[in-house]
């Protein structure tokens, strides 16, 4: 896969597929994390007289132009963190797309808006998604795939633009798939895994997977209580998915026979509503009383994950162990954190929940070897599927 260093840019226009799909609430970004993971390369292209048209999604406008989408807001912060202009282009690939590109000058950089505007971004029709791709190419000489976090899509500005293009991988792609490859190919062992979230309907390819690959498998957040009531338990009013309680079964029964450790909560703390101000108790894994749901893991749970996780060499997290946004149900992805750093482990943190919880908890990323970028890019490199960004790079 070629990167940017093998790339002669200087003076021309190159697109910059990034991750930009920040949360936002009421107009402002709440954690600004995706843009930062951007700028070594845009900063790189700049470097080498490129100029920089970066172009991403935000949420899920549906093909349809949608002002509380605009990446305006993503504009301004991109332009502080650079401490240079970002023209922005008022549509995707209009008449403000083309004079905002053809304006560049060596070393600048412009954002173009919402990609997911188009309705050709995401369609499913080869011919549609063609011709968005073809308007996009249109305005550059070069095409840099570095948003990892879209890579698993086959759209237009991840899939199409490069064939259309000469191309190559971002630093942050390229350190991504490194990371990642360390966690398939050659792991140091013990290699533990924890997975949270809210269903195990989202997990259940890389579950599968790494019942042949990890030694152990910790499951916390929304998705346990599954697990749970496929053992038999009553989980009062947690989240549960019934239809996956066969699977799940299955999931248990197979991990015995093959000598993958499932380690799940022996306690939880559940409340009588969602709510950070209801009445919350921490009761045993396995009596959730009926008109309770289950909102983090318990403390005892906490140190027992940090305990399964203290030898672990290599260590993937996927999902937070609790609703962390509220601080009475933070608790236990606060240990499962703790318990990456002090493991000593080469750790990645993937999902953009898991990445968030990092920061709002008020941890040090630099504490964590890894923290991606891509919740659903690394659960499918790791159920090991073709990722349709990577594979139109390394064409």
């Amino acid at each position: 896969m070629r990167t940017i260093d093998d790339l002669d840019v200087a003076g021309r226009r190159v697109l910059v597929r990034a991750d930009l799909n920040v949360p936002l609430r009421d107009g402002a970004i709440t954690d600004d994390g995706r843009i930062r993971a951007s700028l070594p390369t845009i900063e790189a292209l700049r470097a080498k007289g490129a100029k920089v048209i970066v172009c991403a999604h935000l949420g899920r406008p549906k093909g349809e132009v949608k002002p509380e989408f605009s990446l305006a807001p993503v504009a301004r912060r991109l332009g502080e963190l650079l401490g240079a202009d970002v023209a922005f282009a008022s549509d995707v690939v209009g008449d403000s797309a083309r004079a905002t590109a053809e304006g560049l000058a060596d070393g600048g950089v412009a954002l173009l808006e919402n990609l997911r505007f188009e309705p050709g971004e995401t369609s499913k029709d080869d011919a549609e998604r063609g011709a968005l791709a073809d308007r996009l190419a249109a305005l550059a000489e070069v095409y840099v795939g570095d948003g990892f976090g879209a890579v698993h899509r086959k759209h237009a500005s991840v899939y199409d633009v490069p064939r259309r293009l000469p191309h190559a991988a971002g630093g942050l792609i390229a350190a991504e798939v490194e990371v990642l490859k360390r966690l398939t190919e050659d792991v140091e062992r013990p290699y533990a895994v924890a997975l949270g979230g809210s269903k195990v309907s989202d997990k259940l390819g890389v579950i599968d997977n790494l019942l042949g690959k990890a030694d152990r498998i910790l499951i916390g957040g929304g998705m346990v209580f599954t697990f749970l009531k496929a053992q038999g338990h009553e989980v009062g009013k947690s989240l549960l998915e019934e239809d996956q309680l066969g699977t799940v079964r299955d999931y248990l029964r197979r991990a015995e026979e093959a000598g993958v450790e499932f380690v799940l909560p022996v306690d939880i703390v559940a409340a009588t509503a969602f709510a950070a101000d209801a009445d919350h108790a921490v009761v045993a894994a396995g009596a959730i009383p009926a008109d309770r749901l289950g909102l983090d893991i318990g403390p005892e749970s906490g140190k027992l994950f940090a305990a399964r996780l203290a030898d672990a060499r290599t260590v993937f997290w996927n999902g937070p162990m609790g609703v962390f946004e509220m601080e009475p149900y933070s608790h236990g992805t606060r240990a499962v954190a703790q318990g990456l750093i002090d493991s000593g482990a080469f750790t990645v943190v993937g999902g953009g929940d898991s990445a968030a919880a990092v920061r709002q908890l008020g941890f040090d990323e630099a504490a964590f070897s890894h923290i991606s970028t891509g919740g659903g890019a690394s659960l499918e490199y790791l159920e090991g599927k073709t990722l349709p960004g990577l594979q139109a790079l390394e064409d």
